[in-house]
């Protein structure tokens, strides 16, 4: 349907909230923390560009750093004033509840659009870090609220030792890991049970000292991700980690918006003074205010550096157009929620935590806005803006056939300069020898085609099509072969890998 899925995800929290019968489920606010959290974030940054994040690392932390903290103000001082009995520790844990927004979101409504990859390296390293900043600021806030007493000076320097620890307990817990996966006789299932293992580890290392967790979660995964052609070398490895990370992520997500469903009917019985109808208002209000604090921040963000450094200069400019798709593309998503789920039920003294059910009311909405409004309307705003590359980028599949010819270079070198009498000798290597010769030949042909200037779009899209039908006959010839049982299932499910691989190159924007 070409929809974002976590637009349905937060529809269906939401018609899940209106079925009769349905039971309602409270989880411990601290379990909920631990089981989506970690796991979401070390997600985020091993699919994370590490080059990417660096060469972009200042637009990133003026949208991760500078805006979370300026939205998380803006939002503190607005709900002091506009809800009553709502203090400013309570203002400043909303805040950083819908600061940060979710790439997941972002990323999948881009995905296959005519969007520069400038604007998704930023949107990947922005949601990367400022869910880090943001449940900082909520960790603080919540603090504040438990022991009643706040002062901005220690918050201060507390942060920085908080998230620094957090940082250099990251790295050591990722070192750790990464002589398991790289010294130890691990399996594939084996490696991929560890990386599910590795963000609860860090997390929980990290909290044992009163580190930031989350920062250790995120500093981990950005090393393990650099490292993992290191460590990971068997492709079946790497193949099933895939898998499994997919589906763990995809489930986790779901049922985020699930609990939030099965909660709403109790949270909306437990408003307290607030009715349901102002509970709304409050959400739209402060959804509109996010929207355009992202807006006044993110335009400056772009020219100001301009206008006050020369390298800055240098580079491309973003013009007005990338700007604007940044900031619609701000949408909330399920670390917002799983954040605010968070949320503990009482007090230290025994009292019921203030005002907990419509700040988890107020975080649906700004949730559901952002992702239905902005998500259904991105794609045509991106359409409409028909923005040209802002950097000089070859073509996603120039690249995958430039690599892969660098690839079989270096092999046929390789075996021309160590093996050159062995190969006339050894059938095995012969005839690997010629599939690879054969293999760059035809590869250099595809990039003939793909760098072909006289080819027009017509006749470019006539191949692929064909070269689909192609192999949509192959499906079913392989589906008949499995019928026959001739050959063994797995040769068979390795001949499937190759089509589906063979299909994907057709398909450059499938994640």
């Amino acid at each position: 349907m070409k929809i974002a899925y976590p637009i349905f995800l937060v529809l269906a929290g939401l018609i899940i909230s209106l079925l009769p019968g349905i039971p309602e489920i409270e989880l411990d606010p601290e379990l909920v923390f631990l089981i989506f959290l970690p796991p979401l974030l070390y997600e985020a940054a091993w699919y994370t560009s590490w080059n990417d994040f660096w060469k972009w690392k200042r637009p990133i932390a003026l949208l991760a750093f500078g805006l979370v903290f300026a939205t998380s103000l803006i939002i503190a001082y607005l709900s002091q004033a506009l809800i009553p009995g709502f203090t400013l520790a309570l203002g400043f844990l909303l805040g950083g509840i819908v600061s940060p927004p979710d790439a997941v979101a972002a990323t999948t409504v881009l995905k296959g659009l005519p969007v520069p990859k400038r604007i998704i390296s930023i949107l990947e390293g922005e949601s990367l870090v400022n869910d880090a900043s943001s449940l900082i600021v909520f960790r603080f806030a919540l603090a504040a609220i438990l022991t009643g007493s706040f002062s901005m000076h220690e918050a201060t320097g507390q942060f920085f030792l908080v998230a620094g620890m957090g940082i250099v307990v990251g790295l050591i817990g990722a070192g750790i890991m990464y002589l398991i996966h790289r010294y130890l006789p691990t399996t594939s299932a084996i490696d991929a049970a560890l990386t599910i293992m590795t963000p609860y580890i860090l997390y929980l290392g990290a909290e044992q000292f009163h580190f930031s967790g989350v920062m250790a979660v995120v500093t981990g995964g950005l090393f393990i991700s650099y490292r993992s052609h290191e460590i990971f070398k068997n492709g079946n490895t790497r193949l099933n980690m895939l898998g499994v990370w997919t589906t763990v992520i995809f489930v986790m997500n779901a049922m985020v918006f699930i609990l939030i469903g099965l909660s709403l009917p109790s949270i909306i019985r437990g408003l307290e003074e607030a009715s349901l109808i102002q509970g709304i208002k409050y959400g739209v209000i402060i959804s509109a205010v996010v929207i355009a604090i992202r807006f006044l921040w993110i335009y400056p963000a772009a020219f100001v550096p301009r206008w006050l450094f020369k390298s800055v200069r240098k580079e491309q400019s973003p013009g007005w157009k990338g700007p604007l798709v940044i900031g619609w593309a701000g949408m909330r998503g399920v670390v917002s929620l799983a954040t605010a789920l968070s949320i503990p039920f009482v007090m230290d003294d025994g009292s019921p935590f203030p005002h907990r059910n419509l700040i988890l009311l107020i975080t649906f909405i700004v949730i559901f806005i952002t992702l239905v409004v902005q998500g259904l309307t991105l794609p045509f705003i991106v359409r409409k803006l028909n923005m040209p590359s802002m950097d000089v980028v070859l073509p996603q599949e120039q690249q995958e056939a430039q690599i892969q010819i660098r690839l079989n270079r270096l092999a046929l070198n390789h075996i021309n300069s160590n093996y050159g009498d062995v190969v006339n000798k050894s059938n095995l290597l012969k005839n690997y020898h010629s599939q690879i010769s054969i293999e760059t030949e035809n590869t250099e042909n595809q990039l003939d085609l793909l760098e072909c200037n006289n080819c027009t779009t017509q006749e470019i899209d006539k191949f692929a099509e064909i070269l689909k039908e192609i192999y949509a006959k192959q499906r079913i010839d392989i589906f008949q072969m499995r019928r026959e049982k001739y050959y063994d299932d797995e040769e068979i499910r390795k001949a499937e890998l190759q089509l589906d691989l063979n299909d994907l190159k057709l398909n450059p924007n499938f994640h």
